[in-house]
């Protein structure tokens, strides 16, 4: 009796094998080659330490993925079914209704990825959110401009990553944006979601709940503008708040509601962004029931000691969590020091040099995503890093001293022509 993972990543910073080794069944794993070789991977030439490996070419044919993974479930008497992409969780939810196994079904999942229906049920529940229309036509998307205002933000209704979100702060972008989105004599859409623009800094507050209660909640916020990953060519910082902090307590304490609102499932992760604004409210961007992106596992791994990853897997398996059991009842999860992480985004041009590694014992992750002499494309993602970094600090001033230190020297020392 095996587990079965959906994974649409690279394999490397995903050790499944090592993670569930106590998994009576073993893992069988399906993954993409073009994520694999994207990250600079070699792809494996055999099932190493799973049970069965599986390497499709992309996860792009929706039909081919499912029914690999349906076969492969039926042989090796899989169990469980493990999903962390955000492109990946209905179809892992679809396939556990299909197979009669435990974990987050349809409407558990989906909450999590319609974002009309997500805003909808937190702002039932009392819960601040931004003004917001699924927009189905230019003249939709005109009239709420009308009522309030620019800027407006565009994003897809079931979008991750940044990809496709366009903020407008002029008439004219505007204008130019909805006559590519609603062009003349289409059909209207049902997958645009246009919200008023909220002012103030993102927050995220990443955690898991296991067994129904929320063990994990990492409260952090970011130092830099989320949309303008194709734009920014300076250090992107984001580091976590002091657990003393007034504001991590508002904002853990608004993540809970918004997992009871939503229904979350009983073993998930989480990664909620809120707006900080600044007339002190605390505002819904939204919510994923999955591990945070990007470098933001490792920050959480670096401040408590667990990756949220890992975590989320065993759970989700039904395994133990030796660093969660044994904390007293009701008890969540303590940082043992501040964390934080330094990015610089991919842009479009040939790499002339990249960083000298940084050789500080309070660097714990450190890596560069491109080789000088390499022609790098804009980047698709905001995850898209050019180089990362996570950084440790006793107290979250002297964490932020370390990241804006590292992230001068990434700017002076990186080129790209």
């Amino acid at each position: 009796m095996s587990v079965l993972v959906l994974h649409r990543f690279p394999l490397g910073p995903f050790p499944y094998d090592r993670w569930l080794a106590d998994h009576d069944g073993g893992v069988v794993l399906i993954a993409a080659r073009d994520r694999i070789e994207q990250g600079g991977e070699r792809v494996p030439d055999g099932p190493g330490g799973y049970r069965h490996l599986e390497i499709l070419d992309s996860f792009d044919d929706d039909e081919a993925v499912t029914r690999r993974a349906l076969e492969l479930a039926r042989r090796h008497g899989v169990t469980h079914i493990v999903a962390h992409h955000e492109a990946e969780l209905l179809r892992a939810a679809l396939l556990r209704e299909e197979l009669a196994l435990p974990g987050p079904r349809r409407d558990d999942v989906l909450p999590f990825r319609d974002k009309v229906l997500m805003k909808e049920r937190a702002a039932a529940a009392g819960i601040d959110v931004a003004p917001h229309t699924l927009a189905r036509t230019a003249a939709d998307a005109r009239d709420f401009a009308e009522r309030h205002g620019l800027p407006l933000v565009f994003k897809a209704r079931d979008g991750f990553g940044s990809v496709g979100l366009r903020i407008v702060r002029t008439e004219e972008e505007l204008a130019d944006h909805i006559d590519r989105e609603f062009p003349a004599g289409a059909a209207p859409r049902t997958d645009v979601l246009v919200e008023a623009f909220v002012p103030g800094r993102m927050c995220h507050v990443d955690g898991l709940v296991a067994g129904g209660r929320t063990a994990v909640s990492c409260a952090s916020q970011y130092q830099y503008d989320l949309a303008s990953f194709q734009t920014d060519r300076g250090a992107r910082i984001d580091l976590t708040l002091d657990p003393d902090d007034p504001v991590t307590a508002r904002l853990q304490a608004l993540t809970d509601e918004l997992l009871r609102a939503l229904g979350a499932p009983a073993d998930t992760a989480f990664h909620a962004e809120i707006f900080h604004t600044p007339d002190d409210r605390l505002v819904l961007c939204e919510i994923a029931c999955r591990p945070a992106g990007g470098r933001v596992r490792d920050v959480v791994q670096a401040a408590y000691g667990i990756h949220p990853v890992e975590y989320a897997a065993r759970a989700e398996a039904g395994l133990a969590l030796p660093a969660l059991d044994r904390l007293p009842r009701g008890a969540r999860l303590t940082p043992h020091r501040m964390a934080g992480q330094v990015l610089i985004m991919k842009r479009a041009g040939e790499v002339r040099a990249v960083p000298t590694p940084p050789a500080e014992p309070y660097v714990e992750f450190y890596e560069v995503f491109a080789r000088p002499g390499q022609r790098l494309a804009p980047a698709a993602l905001s995850s898209d890093f050019l180089a990362a970094a996570v950084l440790t600090g006793d107290t979250r001033a002297a964490c932020e001293e370390r990241l804006r230190a590292l992230g001068e020297r990434f700017e002076r020392e990186i080129v790209v022509t």
